[in-house]
């Protein structure tokens, strides 16, 4: 399906239907829809963050911020990666996603040390779901450091799902399971009832320990 038939709307309705869209490689001009017969969700309420993971988010060693440079962050979770040489996210794809970050419905968080960015991570927001799209990292930790600031800023937000699409063995460390297609649809569908969600609430400036508290309050 070429991206010149696909709107932000018809975008986000197909996240609320369950379905996410994806590409073959880097240079295809055909996008496919993808609905899982298993889905990977990380409940908010069971986040599990490793010690080592722990101790480099209390160092504050990177600068954390959220939608600074969403563009950015796309392109590069787009490149090249050490075990992965093509990648699914299409320029039809980063054109898609940056429409729907102007129209406030897709987000990034970023890693910066030095003033440079090290790591990140984008998805689209929908209601009380958070739906995740993809990281990179440049240094070591960075895109785990960018994943615990999310998980922060969406219990504190008052996110009710954070959808990862499929679970990995890499994505297990942090509590990530994979549940059927069925149960999947009710858990968006009770997120997508939630009305006072909001990505922006939490804080730009907290550190890693505060990060680390709001991710053990969940109600």
């Amino acid at each position: 399906m070429s991206d010149r038939k696909i709107t932000p709307e018809l975008l986000l309705n197909a996240y609320a239907s369950g379905v996410f869209p994806m590409a073959d490689s880097r240079e295809d001009d055909e996008l496919f829809w993808v609905d899982p017969p298993e889905r990977g969700v990380l409940p908010l309420d069971g986040f599990h963050i490793p010690r080592s993971l722990r101790k480099l988010v209390r160092q504050d060693r990177f600068s954390v911020t959220a939608n600074k440079c969403f563009k950015d962050v796309v392109r590069a979770c787009a490149a090249p990666a050490y075990g992965r040489q093509n990648t699914w996210i299409s320029e039809q794809i980063e054109t898609l996603y940056a429409d729907l970050h102007a129209h406030g419905f897709a987000h990034s968080v970023e890693c910066w040390a030095n003033g440079r960015l090290v790591g990140g991570l984008y998805g689209v927001s929908l209601a009380g779901a958070f739906f995740g799209e993809s990281m990179f990292h440049l240094e070591t930790g960075a895109s785990k450091v960018a994943l615990v600031h999310l998980v922060a800023r969406l219990i504190q937000g008052n996110y009710q799902l954070l959808d990862t699409q499929f679970g990995t063995e890499h994505l297990a460390q942090f509590g990530v399971i994979e549940i059927t297609r069925q149960e999947y649809h009710k858990r968006l569908d009770a997120a997508l009832r939630v009305t006072n969600a909001d990505f922006h609430r939490l804080s730009s400036e907290l550190s890693g320990d505060a990060i680390l508290q709001l991710t053990t309050q969940t109600s």
